[in-house]
């Protein structure tokens, strides 16, 4: 038996998803050699054309074998899935854990669509997630759903609300994957630092992550995934910029650089609170790397409002960049909201892009000469440094280790390192 393939789409907490569906699969009595699951995202409209493109292509490429869909975009409108002649079956965001929902073809007294309401689902995450990325790097999921109603986001309709995984279960997991040779462990959940008031006695996310440090004290290297800055208490800040073992690299969820804009994407922070968190990370570990999230053309976005977004990026210092060109989510109150032509907010993301890769050149080239301990992935041709800027080898490294290197070149765009003996 040689297990389902599995298609992720969107995020990487997708891509940790799937690697459990996997494991549950392979360990169940099903037998999903001739299936294929294609795990959506539901994040824009575009990624959900992807999604329904990934499943006639799937089906094309392999037409014996039984595609079943499930994931974000699967929970929040199975039934456009279900009417596709390619699928045999939609299983929802709760119920992928589950191998038999997933004998579609198999047993035809089952329906096609096993999609449960994920409002109503309390328990946390049931499989302890963690997937691997080029095989080097663990995934940790800690946090699923979310509690935040922002006007461009579905999100919350695929996810459900917020859950959190107690504290020693994320212990366990961690350590079992430092067990198994793993020198980097990333927490990420959908909204990963609302993680702890669903649980007894309201731990932090800085509680978890001093608790991993503390009890897994051969755990090399640890990283969030996205974090909204609002919920950065003190003893998360202390850990982000006092404590070796945390990467310095901190990706924000800004989404807009304007007040205004903020407001009716109703976000909880300004500009000027993203702003002055990042002068005090960089005040206190001016290593740190930041990243963030930034959408173009969000409705009524006009030009001084789109232009204090190309500021923002200046004022934080973002080289790590996520653009994305706003796009209407049907069932989301910005599809109501005065629409910006689509080809200023192709314009718009595209100088969001060009801003953070000038930036981003300029402290590539200021890396050159300096040294960088490199977690070595690609079977073993380039890799990540501690702030995540990516750096390729001369020489093959032994994948999955951390590699000190100097770092000898930059071409603007990529970074040389050459092994310190």
């Amino acid at each position: 038996m040689s297990g389902p393939d599995i298609i992720s789409m969107g995020c990487r907490l997708n891509i940790a998803e799937s690697e459990a569906i996997r494991q549950r699969i392979n360990a169940s009595k099903v037998n999903a050699d001739e299936l294929i699951i294609v795990n959506s995202c539901a994040v824009t409209n575009e990624a959900v054309r992807q999604t329904r493109q990934a499943v006639r292509r799937a089906k094309r490429d392999n037409p014996d074998k039984t595609v079943v869909v499930t994931g974000c975009a699967a929970q929040v409108d199975p039934d456009m899935f279900a009417n596709m002649p390619e699928t045999s079956g939609v299983v929802g965001n709760f119920d992928k854990y589950d191998a038999d929902n997933f004998k579609f073809g198999l047993e035809t007294n089952r329906p096609d669509i096993r999609v449960s309401d994920i409002m109503q689902v309390k328990e946390t995450a049931p499989h302890m997630v963690s997937a691997f990325a080029e095989r080097s790097r663990a995934f940790v999921e800690v946090q699923n759903g979310c509690d935040h109603r922002c006007t461009f986001c579905i999100i919350p309709y695929g996810r459900g609300n917020s859950r959190s995984v107690p504290a020693g279960q994320v212990v366990d997991q961690v350590k079992a994957l430092v067990d198994k040779g793993f020198n980097e462990v990333v927490l990420t959940g959908v909204d990963v630092t609302s993680y702890g008031p669903d649980l007894p006695g309201n731990p932090s996310l800085g509680l978890l992550v001093e608790r991993v440090l503390n009890h897994v004290p051969a755990l090399k290297r640890l990283r969030l995934s996205s974090v909204d800055g609002v919920e950065i208490d003190e003893r998360l800040f202390d850990i982000l910029t006092g404590e070796s073992r945390m990467m310095p690299h901190v990706h924000l969820s800004l989404q807009s650089g304007d007040n205004m804009i903020l407001k009716r994407m109703k976000r909880r922070h300004s500009r000027e609170q993203a702003i002055e968190l990042v002068a005090r990370l960089k005040e206190k570990r001016s290593e740190i790397a930041i990243g963030a999230d930034i959408i173009a053309g969000f409705p009524t976005e006009t030009g001084d409002m789109f232009a204090n977004s190309v500021d923002i990026i200046d004022q934080c210092d973002v080289i790590h960049g996520h653009i994305f060109p706003y796009s209407p989510r049907q069932g989301t109150p910005a599809t109501k909201m005065p629409q910006v032509d689509g080809a200023i907010i192709k314009e718009r993301a595209k100088i969001l892009r060009q801003t953070v890769n000038e930036k981003a050149q300029v402290w590539r080239d200021n890396l050159v000469g300096t040294r960088q301990n490199i977690l070595c992935e690609l079977n073993g041709k380039a890799g990540y440094a501690e702030n995540f800027a990516h750096i390729s080898f001369e020489e093959t490294m032994p994948e999955g280790q951390i590699i000190p290197v100097e770092v000898i070149a930059s071409d603007g765009r990529n970074l040389i390192g050459r092994k310190i003996i």
